[in-house]
């Protein structure tokens, strides 16, 4: 492995310790992952298909539940777990 120093004001660096130990690893893993999930989305900045478009905005989901609420829900009736 190859060995990497980045700048950074003190605040982000805390920052970045931070949220590595909230999800116990190191902050070089959490630069490691963040790097890997930007090449993965770098298909987003592509345009939107016509049958994409069209469906933008078609649904409005409930503010008394979340998105993960429902994708639980949904997922529970779908394969019949509880």
């Amino acid at each position: 492995m190859t060995k990497l120093t980045l700048s950074a004001d003190e605040k982000t660096i805390q920052r970045a310790k931070w949220i590595a130990g909230k999800h116990n690893t190191s902050v070089s893993a959490l630069f490691s992952r963040f790097v890997r999930s930007m090449e993965k989305r770098e298909w987003a900045d592509a345009p939107l298909g016509p049958i994409t478009k069209k469906a933008s905005g078609l649904v409005s989901l409930p503010k008394t539940r979340s998105d993960k609420k429902l994708l639980a829900d949904a997922l529970a009736d779908r394969h019949g777990r509880m």
